[in-house]
């Protein structure tokens, strides 16, 4: 969809993945030659441009895709088996979501929309609108055992394209901040193997050599202990609040890297360490491309 009047349009960075020239087809029929300008494979969002200007050029307005509640009504629009302009109708199912970046990435994409507007091959790129006709989300990908429609859809929010598209525009890549952990997210069985008394944080497995959590001194597990038969990871620091917000599962962080923090920000995590409160405060980098 058309981002602004220099001829800026968005679409998925799987779209034009390896591509090296695109072509844009306007409702009306007209093709025109584009670049791409920049993508990233991380919210999955790439930008490519016009070489001249259409008839047709009308960007769409950003919405503020903070302000969505679950069961508000959206549409999607897109191109799917091939049925340009095609709109179809639903709901917000979901927010907060966590989406694999790619099949091959160790990343999640995170603040994922879900939706059951029906989402096909051909609508990767349209735009997710609400009632005032606001782009609130850039339509992704479909969570399907068939990969065709089955009432599960996922859209990056606007919020993050706002963020990343200049950049892209700009630069042609965006940098993102990094910590340089892995662990997994306290479940009941989980808190009950570390004496914790609620299910909720998150648990560093492993840190990361070189990384800001290794140089702020966060620790990964020390070992294993065995429960009714059953092993669990025991030893590492419990992630339990970032920023002062409170973390009850990985995907708190991820959206709070996500929509607060870029490269050279400094964050502080709070954990619990041995039974003890703490506050650690690390200093973000540029997320390694080849993780």
């Amino acid at each position: 969809f058309v981002y602004d009047n220099p001829g800026h349009i968005i679409t998925n960075a799987h779209v034009v993945d390896d591509a090296s020239k695109a072509t844009v087809t306007f409702l009306d029929g007209i093709q025109y030659d584009a670049e791409i300008i920049g993508k990233d494979k991380f919210t999955d969002i790439a930008v490519i441009k016009v070489n001249e200007k259409p008839r047709l050029l009308h960007p769409l307005q950003m919405g503020d895709s903070s302000h969505l509640h679950v069961g508000e009504q959206v549409a999607a629009i897109g191109n799917p088996f091939g049925l340009s302009g095609s709109m179809t109708a639903g709901i917000v199912s979901g927010l907060g979501r966590l989406m694999a970046a790619s099949p091959d990435s160790a990343f999640s994409i995170p603040d994922v929309i879900q939706t059951d507007a029906a989402i096909n091959s051909g609508n990767s790129g349209g735009p997710l609108l609400n009632m005032k006709g606001e782009v609130v989300g850039i339509n992704t990908a479909i969570q399907s055992a068939t990969g065709v429609f089955a009432g599960v859809g996922f859209a990056v929010p606007s919020n993050t394209a706002i963020k990343i598209v200049p950049s892209l525009i700009e630069d042609g890549e965006y940098h993102h901040p990094w910590i340089g952990i892995s662990g997994r997210d306290i479940d009941p069985d989980l808190a009950r193997a570390l004496n914790l008394n609620e299910a909720k944080g998150f648990l560093v497995i492993t840190v990361v050599d070189g990384s800001p959590a290794h140089k702020a001194g966060l620790k990964g597990v020390s070992g294993t202990q065995v429960i009714d038969g059953q092993e669990y990871p025991v030893g590492g620091d419990i992630i339990i609040s970032v920023d002062d917000k409170e973390v009850r599962k990985i995907s708190d962080i991820l959206i709070h890297l996500q929509r607060e923090k870029s490269v050279g920000d400094v964050m502080s995590l709070g954990i619990l360490r041995d039974g003890e409160f703490m506050h650690i405060s690390l200093e973000l980098v540029e997320r390694p491309a080849d993780l």
